[in-house]
């Protein structure tokens, strides 16, 4: 089954609390609605707010966002997102990784982008529980062309004929929760963008969301060029 992980926060707080027993992305440095979502939540994701910083240009603040999650992590349903550059190369987020551990903090999950090497990816799959894909570079823009064969060549090479190795993370990754990727979870801040559009309610889009399961097992495919139609 996979996990989807609704993005806050969500407003007014009377839509939230609709949405209590669903499993909750809370972003460092927007997270006021932390407490109810650890209160109410099935489980809780804490998202390190690096696409948000790259976004904007805003500067990090990896100490304190460590800080931040150190007591949230006690709760075993809890877990987070690894600190990591999306721009940057594997030099710069394993160093991230080695900061992450030198604390020794438990259930992170270290982030693999799309646009770093697959070697990368296969050893993360190798040593950790769980790991987080980023959709970067000229692989930026979830589920288009360039993305599909780029996602096709690294399950090719992670799962072959068969279910992925690790628990696999699709950030951004909730319009792909019927696909044929096998992600163990994803998250999306569809239901907080959206909820309040004509015929709409949280708990509705959360439902429809929830309901939606991918393939669990990826069945290897034939390289496209590019170009070619799928």
């Amino acid at each position: 089954m996979t996990l989807h992980y609704h993005g806050t926060p969500i407003t007014p707080r009377s839509v939230l609390h609709t949405l209590a027993g669903k499993c909750f992305c809370v972003r460092y440095g927007a997270h006021g609605d932390l407490d109810w979502c650890v209160e109410h939540g099935q489980s809780v994701m804490l998202d390190n707010g690096a696409f948000s910083f790259w976004r904007r240009g805003d500067a990090t603040d990896w100490n304190g966002y460590m800080d931040w999650c150190e007591p949230l992590l006690d709760a075993h349903t809890t877990w987070a997102v690894i600190p990591d550059v999306i721009d940057g190369d594997a030099h710069d987020n394993d160093r991230l990784i080695r900061g992450w551990e030198d604390r020794g903090l438990p259930r992170g999950a270290p982030v693999w982008h799309m646009h770093e090497a697959i070697d990368r990816l296969l050893k993360l799959c190798g040593i950790w529980e769980r790991v987080c894909i980023g959709s970067s570079g000229q692989y930026a823009t979830v589920g288009d062309d360039a993305w599909r064969r780029r996602m096709d060549e690294a399950m090719n090479e992670l799962c072959a004929f068969g279910p992925a190795p690790t628990w696999l993370h699709m950030l951004r990754g909730m319009s792909l929760s019927a696909d044929e990727y096998p992600f163990a979870s994803v998250d999306s801040t569809d239901v907080a963008r959206n909820h309040n559009r004509p015929g709409q309610t949280a708990r509705g889009m959360a439902d429809r969301w929830d309901s939606l399961q991918p393939a669990a097992r990826w069945v290897r495919r034939e390289q496209l060029q590019l170009g070619e139609a799928a």
